[in-house]
């Protein structure tokens, strides 16, 4: 039987949003101490509203980790998600606007633009570690401050714990009081076939470095589990006949290293051994069709 939820307990959302590859994805993974959002160093690599799920004794927070807002192509696939950028901001209770410590552009500009000033703001400086003159921070991130009215300023680095648990104390206070919404073992909304499609599209863009753009998914086609194994069979979605050549490799070599790489991740996520079999599939133009999307998990 579970303890009695203190009367102080705090649960909300907090939103984890900023322009594409300053580090949403890899903090998110550190505040919920599980990897449940994929990473990369390609943009646009985050495509779902992933929410990751931190209990503790006297708090519950649930953050959602967002793609980075897109600003360079207007495809279907950009259009989807934005739209899953936007939404998120009026539904929660503090957004974390994370930016690259001594970095902010007119991309992140843009990000900044769309956050309703109703909702308390915390700027968040990461990849702390890259600064080599750490006294040109404070005037960086005092100068970023003018820019909108930010509850907090932290400079981190997700990779640092020490960083990530000050964060989470610093968070705290802007979580409403109230009963958790999940399972204290609760790590993500997302299902176990939605996890592993993601763990294979991350290795997809890992594996392929910047040869493949960014016109590529998974579709996990039959997902079963007999006791702890897990039979996966998925399809890696392309666009183009020359994309499928790529990601095979030389007598099927790369393929095999990005379905290795995959479920070796799977095996660590789901604690259990799974059988993986990864299919390809060329299927033109499917990014820009907005009916496509929904059918394939897009919102």
């Amino acid at each position: 039987m579970n303890a009695p939820t203190p009367s102080d307990f705090r649960c909300g959302m907090v939103a984890i949003v900023g322009r594409p590859n300053v580090g949403k994805s890899t903090l998110m993974n550190a505040l919920v101490g599980q990897k449940v959002s994929i990473t990369s160093r390609k943009a646009q690599t985050t495509r779902h509203r992933i929410t990751g799920i931190h209990t503790l004794e006297d708090a519950q927070y649930i953050f959602v980790d967002t793609p980075g807002f897109q600003t360079k192509h207007s495809t279907a696939l950009n259009r989807s998600l934005n739209r899953a950028v936007t939404s998120t901001l009026t539904a929660v209770d503090a957004i974390l606007f994370v930016i690259e410590a001594g970095r902010f552009g007119p991309d992140d500009q843009k990000v900044l633009d769309l956050i309703p000033p109703s909702v308390p703001t915390l700027l968040i400086a990461n990849k702390l570690d890259r600064v080599s003159d750490k006294a040109t921070l404070f005037p960086f991130m005092q100068q970023v401050s003018t820019l909108h009215k930010f509850s907090e300023m932290v400079p981190l680095s997700a990779k640092n714990a020490d960083d990530v648990k000050h964060l989470m104390a610093t968070v705290k206070p802007f979580l409403p009081v109230g009963a958790p919404i999940y399972g204290e073992d609760d790590l993500t909304d997302r299902s176990e076939r939605f996890l592993a499609a993601e763990i294979l599209r991350e290795k997809v863009f890992r594996w392929t470095g910047d040869e493949l753009p960014y016109t590529s998914t998974v579709l996990i086609d039959k997902f079963e589990t007999e006791g702890r194994l897990r039979r996966i069979f998925a399809t890696i979605m392309v666009d183009r006949d020359m994309h499928k050549a790529m990601i095979i490799g030389q007598k099927g070599a790369k393929l095999k290293q990005i379905s290795t790489d995959a479920r070796l991740d799977m095996e660590k996520l789901f604690d259990g051994p799974v059988y993986l079999e990864t299919f390809i599939k060329v299927k033109s133009g499917w990014a820009d069709n907005e009916a496509g999307l929904r059918a394939y998990g897009y919102e």
